[in-house]
């Protein structure tokens, strides 16, 4: 398929909306499954390095 301006390219034949939004949400899908082990991973380290510190005041 191919489309003669931008504008059309945009409109897909009147299912732009629906297009667009499944690749929005595709995108914040896969952000979201990069973006959330990190967080979780940083906090780990964080609880970690906090019940270090307290083991190493309680010896």
């Amino acid at each position: 398929m191919s489309f003669e301006t931008f504008a059309e390219f945009i409109d897909m034949g009147g299912h732009g909306l629906y297009v667009w939004l499944s690749y929005a949400i595709a995108l914040v899908v896969i952000v979201l499954n990069i973006v959330n082990p990190l967080m979780q991973k940083r906090q780990i380290f964080t609880e970690q390095a906090r019940r270090l510190r307290r083991e190493k005041q309680a010896s």
